[in-house]
């Protein structure tokens, strides 16, 4: 890792921890150079995987669309960039366990994003609800309510 003080190429880790539940590490780390401290932060990756469209296409897995589709219905809702992280994170497991073959549904990804979001924050879940199950009337979102 190279030093942002620096620019050294050799720094040391001084201490490791887990962070979200196991689905990222903080490191913290020291220049050899120079003596400067800082922390970095690596998390998992999904690497090469396709999500197969309701049209049948298919278009590569991408965290940061995930991110927008999870973050417009919990605008204005209270949690905290480490909780947001730690729902994206738990998502991102359950997408690479139901993944089969390098690919997953874009409707599997709804549903594990809905269950998730269930748990989470229910105005969020009704929210994301409301515009995945495309409710065509009144008495559709009012039924999604009572189950809740």
């Amino acid at each position: 890792m190279r030093c942002p003080n620096c620019q050294n190429e050799d720094t040391k880790v001084l201490d490791s921890r887990p962070v979200d539940d196991g689905g990222a590490i903080r490191r913290r780390r020291e220049c050899e150079k120079c003596d400067f401290r800082f922390s970095t932060y690596e998390e998992i990756e999904i690497l090469d995987l396709a999500v197969i469209k309701k049209d049948g296409s298919k278009q590569a897995f991408s965290k940061e669309k995930l991110e927008r589709a999870i973050r417009l219905p919990m605008d204005k809702r209270p949690h905290t960039d480490e909780t947001f992280r730690k729902l994206v994170a738990a998502i991102e497991i359950d997408i690479q366990k139901k993944a089969k073959d390098g690919e997953i549904k874009s409707a599997d990804i709804g549903d594990i994003v809905m269950k998730k979001l269930k748990r989470a924050d229910k105005v969020a879940y009704i929210r994301f609800a409301a515009v995945y199950r495309q409710f065509e009337d009144v008495e559709e979102f009012k039924e999604e309510l009572k189950k809740l």
